[in-house]
């Protein structure tokens, strides 16, 4: 298979098991997380059998993968404090009801069955595979790729789709330069990570105040 239809095939495999094969599968949250987890590593286990290198992954440089996903991360997690002090955003984030299991999901599934899954499939393996294929155009297939991987997502939980697709699709650019710019996969990880745990936990204490 030439590096092109590899890199194609690899998007379209992502967009297929998230929209299509995992809601097929009838797992709960915590089967969800397993299971991400376990198809990021086996697309890992596939792409260095496959000769792509640990530099090319994302896996080296962690030093600076750390400082400039420090740097990305302080700012989400600086934001959200702020937000919850002005009452309109406060009412926003609080809408929903809170979760029984916000542990669970900011010390599990957040980190394991999203980050972890999603910045191992997208941000190390496609980002490889589509450097090679599409060196001016591997940003825009990943883009693509990542904002139709929460299709399926946006549609269970009741969000706009469209709105869903833009932002995720505008996040992959983000996360993307993260990545070219610290040589590793751990700086847009940890973004990632303060981004959706960050506004978990935020919108868990939103709503406890709006409930007393």
């Amino acid at each position: 298979m030439n590096r092109a239809a590899l890199a194609l095939g690899s998007a379209a495999a992502l967009v297929g098991w998230n929209n299509a094969i995992l809601p097929r599968l009838g797992l709960g949250p915590r089967g969800r997380a397993g299971a991400n987890g376990a198809m990021a590593v086996g697309l890992s286990v596939a792409a260095v059998a496959g000769g792509v290198s640990a530099a090319e992954l994302g896996w080296v440089s962690v030093g600076s993968g750390l400082r400039v996903g420090a740097v990305a991360a302080s700012v989400p997690a600086a934001a959200y404090p702020a937000a919850l002090m002005v009452p309109a955003a406060r009412a926003r984030m609080g809408a929903g009801a809170r979760r029984a299991d916000l542990t669970e999901w900011v010390f599990v599934h957040i980190p394991f069955g999203t980050v972890f899954a999603e910045e191992l499939a997208f941000r190390s393996v496609l980002y490889a595979l589509a450097r090679r294929a599409f060196p001016r155009g591997a940003a825009a297939l990943g883009a693509v790729a990542f904002g139709l991987w929460h299709v399926r997502p946006a549609r269970d939980a009741g969000d706009s789709v469209l709105g869903t697709v833009a932002f995720t699709a505008l996040s992959s650019l983000l996360f993307d330069f993260l990545r070219a710019r610290s040589g590793s996969v751990i700086a847009p990880a940890l973004l990632h990570l303060s981004v959706n745990v960050g506004g978990a936990a935020a919108a868990d204490l939103a709503a406890g105040r709006l409930a007393r």
